[in-house]
């Protein structure tokens, strides 16, 4: 049975998964914001004037995860079992990686839950910190990782990734 989101007409339609087993699903993506050296250290000492950086982009994240499929058309409503939203720092690159972690038992994939939430970690980094410097930038966004289902495992880096 091919997957596909368009009828034999063209149409756009939600691909039905109803007869599929719910297995274990999990994905890992990130999301890459860069900053000025100072409004870097700014946001890592909690020194900017909307305080908390980091933690609002974190609830955001995992508020994001949940809505995926408000925000994605064609993309299915799924119970997540759990969001996690981690933040890792490069002071020499001056940037901030969101790394967003998503599981579920469903009948599909959690990876646009993933990209999501880590796209609007970065996004509310940027909105956060847009009236100190309007020169953030945001990318890559990206899938590190993701399992179950019938296209077993994948893992950026691993032999079989061509990007």
């Amino acid at each position: 049975m091919a997957f596909n989101h368009f009828d034999k007409q063209g149409q756009a339609h939600m691909v039905d998964v109803s007869g599929k087993p719910a297995t274990e699903r999990r994905a890992k993506a990130e999301a890459v914001v860069c900053l000025t050296p100072d409004l870097l250290d700014q946001v890592l000492d909690l020194e900017t004037a909307k305080g908390d950086v980091l933690a609002v982009a974190r609830l955001a994240a995992i508020v994001a995860v949940k809505k995926t499929s408000d925000l994605i058309p064609l993309s299915h409503p799924l119970a997540i079992h759990h969001a996690s939203l981690d933040f890792h720092h490069d002071r020499q690159a001056s940037t901030i990686t969101a790394v967003c972690e998503v599981i579920a038992v469903e009948k599909t994939g959690v990876e646009m839950e993933a990209m999501t939430g880590a796209t609007v970690a970065a996004l509310t980094v940027y909105d956060m910190c847009k009236g100190m410097d309007k020169g953030i930038s945001i990318g890559p966004v990206r899938l590190l990782f993701k399992s179950g289902g019938k296209s077993g495992v994948y893992e950026r880096g691993a032999a079989s990734d061509e990007a």
